[in-house]
Formats: C-alpha cells, structure tokens, sequence
C-alpha cells in the first residue's frame, strides 16, 4: 500500500459537523466549519457527515454544493476519526485507525466512523489495532513519514507500544521506508482539549525533500526549545531516497495567548485543495506574510484564509477537520 500525499489531485475533501463538546459555542463552531467547506466546495466536491441532532444546523450554515451524509459522531475532527486513504495495486483502499479520542474524550460512535465511510464510497478498508489519528502523521509520497513519539507512542493509545512496533505497522499500512521521529508537540497541544503533540501542528512536506516547520521565535517561549529541537531534527535527517531535507522555517503567529490561555497557533495546519491553500488565520500581523510565503511555496494555487481561532479553542486547526480523498 501506498500514501499519496495531500498535494496529489483530490476527488473530494470529507469533513464532519460540529456536534457534542464542540458546541459549546454553537454559532462559532458553525461559522468556522462552514467556512471551511464553503471555501474548499469552491474547488473541489465536499461531503460533510452531520450527526442527525445537527441536521438543520448544517442546511442553514452550509453551501448547497455540499454534500450532506447523516452520521452518528461523538465530534468533528474528521481527519483523526475518518479514514485515511491509500493506493493499493492501482486502487483506492482505507487505513481503518483504531480511534480512541486521544485517550480522553467520547470516542465509541467516531471509531465507527472509517469504516462507514468506507462502506459507503465502496472501498476496501484495512482496520488495525494500532491506535490512530490522521493528524499523527505526514507524509512525502515517496516513503518517508513525519510522526511525533508522544502520540505515536503514548500510553494511553498503544501501551508497551516501540518505536520498531509502529514503525513496522505504519509501513505496513502506508507504503513507508523512512520514519522521522520528532520528540514532541507544541505545549499548549498537552491537556485540555490536547492530542498529546500531533505532528500537523509541528511540520508537514510541501513537496518531496521539502519540509516546513513551525518555528516560536521569542525565547522566552516555551515552544521556543520545542521548535529548534524539531529543527535541529529535522536539518539532520534525510529522506527514504537518502536526500538531506530542505527546511523551511514557518513563524509562529505573534498571538500568544487567547483567554489568558497560552495557545498553539500554527501555520503548518493547513488544507492543500485542488487548485487552493486554506491557510489558518488568526487576525494576526503575521497573516499577510504567511500568505506571501506559501504562495511561493505553492504557484499556482490560490491562497485563501479562514479565521481558525474557534477551531483552535477546541483542540485543533482547518487540516483536522479536512481528509482528502485523492483522485487515482
């Protein structure tokens, strides 16, 4: 089996509907999902699963152009709890992650979710007992994958789990050779609504042997040790072809806190459409420049943003309410 990677052409993009703990702002989780979708079915078929508790939330908030599918759901983070798709002998296959709401949160009708959406699209899904998310890794199309050791390794998703245990299933399912290990997330991303350091966050490829990383530059931040220790990982290592990686540095936004909570703003989390970047925005100085580069980044796409602040607030940015489904 065989990861595209998320700048390939897509046949969709899946999301799923606020509902549960997400709403407990329920009119900024609708304007930030539906901001979302709205943008992306611009440029691509969106299917956004709603739980059938939300149905008129989701007709009165969303594009007609989107596709609305009733589903049962514990919450919306669909990049975590929906499938993630691979290419298997020139076919469209699913990895079927074992979810388990990142070992804190409701979790019994979402580890349900892959595998209905599997079902209903007609392709083949591949369940493991690996525990899980979408949002866990990221990867080049050529064999290399980005994941952090205290999600993939956490205790309270694969105890008694090693490095050469996940290593060994996340080839198996991805088609990887070379895994890259970073030690840990972003500070704010531990506790409360947190996912123990989700790599999505942290660093993701723009191309192959390219990566971006997310970059704290005040050193009185606590993320400013983090950041240069993913750095300093990521400048020395190289790729499954052998190739050293070319680094580019993301700042950070200059917003530190929101609430008197320290947050974990980040560029990196966004959402490659056909044709389109989704950035993150977060009414921040740093926005316009941040649009300047990943234009550079991307020709040819279009450079758009969502203010993902509410999303933020609940545990997460645009690329973890986003799955793409490519187009083979």
């Amino acid at each position: 089996m065989f990861m595209p990677p998320e700048w390939r052409p897509h046949r969709r993009t899946w999301m799923s509907w606020p509902v549960g703990y997400v709403l407990q702002t329920p009119e900024e989780s609708y304007r930030a999902w539906s901001s979302v979708a709205n943008t992306i079915v611009g440029h691509e078929p969106v299917t956004m699963l709603v739980d059938p508790s939300e149905k008129a939330s989701a007709a009165a908030w969303l594009d007609p152009r989107v596709e609305v599918v009733e589903q049962p759901l514990d919450d919306c983070w669909l990049r975590d709890n929906g499938p993630t798709f691979v290419e298997h002998e020139g076919a469209l296959h699913g990895v079927d992650w074992t979810f388990n709401g990142w070992g804190w949160a409701p979790y019994e009708k979402d580890d349900q979710v892959a595998a209905s959406v599997l079902d209903r699209i007609g392709v083949p899904r591949h369940r493991t007992g690996m525990v899980g998310e979408g949002g866990g890794i990221h990867v080049d199309g050529e064999g290399t994958v980005l994941v952090t050791e205290t999600v993939q390794l956490d205790p309270r998703r694969n105890p008694g789990w090693t490095k050469a245990d996940a290593e060994a299933e996340l080839r198996r399912l991805l088609g990887v050779q070379k895994v890259i290990w970073l030690p840990r997330g972003l500070t704010a991303d531990y506790g409360g609504y947190g996912t123990n350091g989700h790599v999505d966050l942290l660093a993701c490829f723009a191309r192959p042997g390219l990566v971006l990383c997310h970059v704290q530059p005040d050193p009185l931040h606590p993320d400013y040790e983090v950041t240069r220790e993913n750095l300093a990982i990521l400048r020395a290592s190289t790729d499954a072809r052998g190739r050293p990686l070319d680094v580019v540095e993301v700042p950070a936004p200059t917003v530190t806190e929101a609430d008197g909570k320290l947050v974990d703003y980040s560029y990196i989390n966004h959402y490659l459409a056909n044709g389109l970047v989704l950035l993150c925005s977060f009414d921040d100085p740093r926005d316009a420049e941040i649009a300047g580069q990943f234009a550079e980044l991307f020709p040819g796409r279009a450079i758009e943003f969502v203010d993902a602040r509410a999303i933020f607030a609940l545990g997460g940015g645009i690329h973890c309410i986003t799955q793409q489904e490519p187009l083979l």
